[in-house]
């Protein structure tokens, strides 16, 4: 194995495809590992310098001009949750309880497994753009698209089947009943994403922001318009709502190839090249896709275990206003990884570890400030920011007992997900995946169960549970990056573009 390693990056150094079958070895940390002791051997490693302030402010500007349209995507996308969750509610109590219970299955099984999928593109593409790739670039895009489409079958046949796996469960069956009929009509959105998603990432590696944003502002001014529609003028219901966000997404996607038409690669050459190849692709997509959905399905399972208390109304309510403020607060760091992913893996791609070593630097520094505004923010709001959704005293009383807690849980969150986007900049997605099943399952879950059952602290113990999960994941990610070897993921960097091409 260590000689294969030594060959392969010997090619590297020499500008030798390597084989695709040694490139998916390389995949795990371990034999990351071996490659890094082989190069060792075959000439000493040069240290790489902290880069200077200037280098610093110049390096932020980047991410900052990067990150900025991300975050408002993503807040525009959420103003359309908010729409949506608006329109369920004035269908009354029953609609609204389908419509949240379609939705979390649709989380679960559906949009959390996508958009994982997808992020197994992100390194190869920045990779690819920073090692100006370009014909790797636009078959990756069209391998992902195909990939997801493929996804979307065994998804779909899942989707039909709800309303059996949910009775099965023992669920209401009135509300199981109408949300299988949310979930019916929000099919067509496995396709759009399936599009969505890849393309969103393909500018993202570039660095192009702007169709994403304007697409993403259309998208969010259709949505009300098409729930006034198909709601409240046609008054279809719940049905409605559902086929109001997916015509919505549909609508984006329009947008976003219009917009991005100078940009995106003609669909031409021969098919066997999109359909081959897909070795290195899933690889990564599978671990970050697992890494996606350990975190999603977290807050899936405090929904479940809040049900479980004495009192499970008023905290299963407390626990919908505080997810939309953790979604809220997300928003933010999450962008900042989406973009440190981006820059990392553009400058790996160029053979640049040191410029790389400065990006996740200065972007960690930068996750560190956003945590410390958004623990600010959960003390100075505890009292004041569930009145925004509520007037029930019971509820207002275990949102103000909770969002101090939030505060110190972003104090970890921040950081570890800046990090988790150095880890798939670096395209070590199941190291992040193995981050978070540990963190959030072996730390934060016996933590939760423990503080909210064993010792009484009820609705506050689950979040404790929580800030520990957060805590051991911020650790662990910062080890991680700590620990990088920045010549090695160079090394592997151009390995992952040669191995991609030979299978062309």
């Amino acid at each position: 194995m260590c000689n294969t390693a030594c060959a392969t990056v010997a090619m590297a150094a020499s500008g030798e495809k390597a084989p695709c079958d040694a490139y998916i070895t390389l995949l795990s940390y371990s034999e990351a590992n071996k490659v890094k002791t082989c190069s060792v051997a075959m000439e000493e490693t040069r240290l790489i310098q902290l880069p200077d302030p200037s280098e610093t402010m110049n390096e932020a500007g980047k991410l900052f001009h990067l990150s900025l349209p991300i975050a408002l995507t993503a807040l525009l996308v959420y103003s359309r949750s908010i729409v949506s969750m608006l329109f369920l509610g004035s269908l009354g109590e029953l609609p609204l309880a389908a419509g949240s219970l379609a939705i979390a299955f649709a989380n679960i099984t559906g949009y959390s497994v996508l958009s994982g999928l997808s992020l197994g593109m992100e390194p190869i593409c920045s990779q690819a753009f920073g090692a100006n790739q370009r014909r790797l670039l636009a078959l990756t895009l069209h391998r992902s698209i195909l990939f997801l489409l493929c996804s979307v079958l065994p998804i779909s046949l899942l989707w039909l089947s709800m309303s059996k796996i949910l009775l099965f469960l023992k669920q209401d069956e009135g509300v199981t009943k109408l949300a299988h009929t949310h979930l019916l009509f929000s099919i067509p959105d496995l396709f759009s994403f399936s599009f969505i998603h890849p393309i969103r990432i393909y500018l993202r590696s570039q660095s192009i922001t702007r169709p994403v944003t304007l697409a993403s502002a259309s998208a969010a001014f259709f949505h009300l318009p098409a729930n006034l529609l198909l709601v409240t003028h046609l008054k279809l219901g719940i049905s409605g709502v559902a086929a109001a966000a997916a015509s919505t997404n549909l609508f984006l996607l329009c947008s976003l190839l219009f917009l991005s038409r100078a940009h995106l690669p003609p669909w031409r050459g021969p098919a066997e090249e999109k359909l081959a190849g897909w070795g290195p692709l899933a690889c990564l997509a599978a671990p970050s896709c697992a890494s996606v959905c350990l975190e999603w399905w977290w807050y899936e399972l405090m929904i479940l275990l809040c049900g479980l208390l004495p009192e499970p109304k008023p905290a299963l309510a407390a626990m919908g206003v505080l997810i939309q403020t953790t979604s809220l607060v997300y928003v933010f760091p999450s962008s900042l990884g989406f973009g440190t992913s981006a820059r990392v893996g553009n400058e790996l791609g160029a053979n640049r570890p040191a410029a790389a070593r400065g990006v996740a630097a200065t972007a960690l520094a930068a996750s560190a400030a956003m945590g410390m505004a958004a623990m600010g923010f959960g003390f100075v709001m505890s009292e004041r920011w569930g009145r925004m959704f509520t007037t029930d005293e019971k509820i207002l009383k275990l949102t103000a007992a909770a969002l101090p807690i939030i505060g110190l849980c972003e104090l970890g969150n921040c950081p570890q997900t800046v990090g988790c986007g150095v880890l798939r900049g670096t395209a070590r997605p199941s190291m992040a995946a193995n981050v978070n099943l540990g963190a959030f399952y072996f730390v934060g879950l016996p933590v939760a169960v423990v503080m909210g059952f064993g010792f009484g602290f009820g609705f506050r113990g689950l979040w404790l549970g929580l800030l520990a999960a957060q805590g051991s994941c911020a650790a662990f990610m910062m080890y991680a990056v700590k620990s990088t070897d920045w010549e090695a993921q160079a090394n592997r960097a151009q390995s992952l573009a040669m191995a991609a091409d030979s299978s062309v």
